[in-house]
């Protein structure tokens, strides 16, 4: 079963608190699971963010507009309870509850339109059909921004030449923590092919350790040969790791090699998996805009 939108949640959550009983949102959170038939896979379903499971975003946010609306209160941190006009909304009992339900109610209303102008109020909410929660929107559109990014810069890279591309993997791994100095890294890595191996770069800071380093600007899939060549170099040199960077993709078979070099450690960085390493360590990219969302300190309010 698909996992439910925060406003499908609404009526089974003010039903599940109607024992006017105190109940924690991790006990509201395993009951709307239940509910609705969520399966495991579900159950850890994840935000585009990676923070937080959808079906704990999506309770969380339930559990919000039914307290503006007065149908819940928190008496404490993280639990909420029915309200006298919560058993009331029960009495009648309503086929469904969402936002466009709990218009009927000022505190939600004066919640959804605080500090809007007058002209404002008269769509005092346009998502009522939308699935998603307010965190969920925001987080999709991120990742929306993220992929479109992603696409520009494997388009730039493959505009550009062999030397730039190395060099661009230079920038990666030195902001990653790997290497000394930029020009120890870029002289290692800088150097022509050697059996299979673009250059070397020390694992740390320290050079406690090194990994050999292949840099393919391709446009085309890395099949099977090619990662075995880069492996076959590797044991030639008695290295325990490599590092296999392409603007492209690899192949299934290409792939299954690496799987069974034993212990020789080798990883596949794809243009997919580059593209979003350079986007984590501001390789290539410049921050534009910075957002922060916050949510209210309970401890702070506390008085006990």
């Amino acid at each position: 079963m698909a996992i439910p939108d925060y406003q499908e949640i609404m009526l089974p959550l003010l039903k599940f608190a109607g024992d006017k009983k105190e109940h924690s949102i991790r006990e509201a959170i395993e009951h709307i699971s239940q509910v609705f038939n969520l399966s495991e896979d579900e159950k850890r379903e994840l935000l585009p963010s990676g923070q937080q499971t959808i079906i704990t975003n999506r309770t969380a946010w339930a559990r919000t507009y039914l307290k503006m609306a007065g149908l819940l209160d928190s008496p404490k941190r993280s639990y909420f309870r029915i309200t006298d006009l919560g058993l009331n909304v029960l009495k009648q009992n309503p086929t469904e509850i969402n936002s466009k339900y709990l218009e009927q109610f000022p505190g939600f209303v004066e919640f959804k339109t605080i500090k809007k102008p007058d002209a404002e109020k008269k769509s005092i909410i346009q998502s009522t059909q939308v699935e998603g929660t307010p965190r969920e929107s925001i987080e999709e559109n991120i990742q929306k921004l993220k992929d479109d990014l992603g696409g520009d810069l494997i388009i730039k890279i493959k505009q550009s030449s062999p030397e730039f591309f190395e060099r661009l993997v230079v920038d990666l791994l030195l902001k990653m923590g790997y290497g000394g100095s930029q020009k120890e890294a870029g002289e290692a890595i800088g150097k022509s092919g050697d059996e299979g191996i673009d250059g070397i770069i020390k694992e740390d800071k320290l050079g406690l350790d090194t990994i050999y380093i292949q840099a393919k600007r391709w446009d085309g899939t890395v099949g099977r040969p090619e990662i075995q060549k880069f492996i076959g170099a590797l044991q030639m040199k008695g290295a325990k790791k490599g590092i296999f960077i392409t603007a492209s993709n690899f192949s299934k078979e290409a792939k299954e090699s690496v799987d069974m070099t034993g212990s020789t450690k080798i990883v596949l960085i794809d243009g997919e998996l580059l593209v979003n390493l350079m986007i984590q360590n501001d390789v290539g990219v410049s921050k534009i805009a910075s957002y922060e969302i916050k949510q209210i300190d309970s401890d702070y309010f506390s008085e006990e």
